[in-house]
């Protein structure tokens, strides 16, 4: 199993060749680069090439990038305005999809294998205007970024259109190919099923278009990014549904939430953390194969 760290541990700083090294120095052998401006100016191809060196020159592998969840003013701070493939206003539509293109765009110079996407945000509700706008845009999409070499992966998110049975359907009744799933595993705890059944009845809708996941805990309440075992997750059965995806070694990504604050650890703190955690979670796939 490789070892595998979203950057959202660290996004509201610069990912910097000095940071790299840091995540490598902790044991962790690739990445996934979450997409905001202030941490990685995705849009520039200097920054591209640079970040291609300092990856190279660490060993670490980039394995995908998370897309950018809210539109940016500049390379240094961001609008806060959502930026969503679901838009139904077809200027903003527009706006976000060719903003999608930029982080694609990204392989030419950094290559990558999926980009991940969330199906709107935090609480989109389930509207056929938003499903035929979202539609639209990933059509497009999914053609641009196949002539990068790119999969795009939407992850279950807990909104009404980022519930697993939603998605699945989603996906069958566009009959959209190519289009591929993230599975959150924290998102699934959150679900509205009774707790035992959670994982299981957010994964079977997706599992067999499942290319990646997203590993981190919580305690049922909200979405915390906790290291695996820190919240409540049946880390065993949960493992088990994991390890039952028709994909062999799916890419399994770290992703925690930032710390902030007066008494935030260092980086080399949280580094060392989340790589305990990290081969806390290696032992139990292991043994329970």
């Amino acid at each position: 199993m490789q070892r595998l760290l979203s950057t959202y541990l660290f996004v509201s700083r610069k990912l910097t060749p000095e940071l790299l090294g840091q995540i490598a120095g902790a044991g962790f052998d690739g990445l996934e680069i979450f997409c905001a401006r202030s941490h990685f100016e995705y849009s520039m191809k200097t920054e591209a090439r640079a970040m291609a060196d300092a990856l190279e020159a660490n060993h670490l592998r980039l394995v995908s990038l998370h897309g950018p969840t809210s539109r940016d003013i500049s390379a240094m701070r961001e609008s806060g305005m959502p930026l969503s493939i679901c838009e139904v206003e077809r200027v903003r539509r527009i706006e976000a999809m060719d903003e999608l293109k930029r982080v694609i765009d990204v392989a030419d110079d950094l290559p990558y294998a999926r980009l991940i996407l969330h199906m709107g945000g935090p609480r989109e509700t389930a509207d056929p205007r938003k499903r035929d706008a979202a539609f639209s845009t990933l059509e497009h999409l999914i053609l641009h970024a196949h002539h990068a070499g790119v999969t795009i992966c939407v992850e279950n998110t807990n909104s009404e259109m980022g519930d697993p049975n939603y998605l699945r359907a989603f996906v069958d009744e566009t009959r959209l190919t190519g289009l591929r799933f993230n599975f959150d595993i924290g998102h699934a705890h959150l679900s509205d099923f009774p707790e035992e059944e959670r994982l299981m009845k957010c994964f079977s809708p997706l599992r067999d278009l499942v290319s990646s996941v997203h590993l981190h805990d919580n305690h049922a309440e909200k979405d915390e990014h906790l290291p695996p075992f820190d919240g409540t997750i049946d880390w065993p059965a949960a493992i088990k549904i994991l390890q039952s995806a028709p994909q062999t070694s799916l890419p399994i990504v770290l992703e925690l939430k930032e710390k902030t604050g007066p008494e935030t650890p260092s980086a080399t703190e949280q580094l060392a953390a989340a790589r305990k955690s990290m081969g806390r979670f290696e032992q139990e796939w292991t043994s329970a194969k």
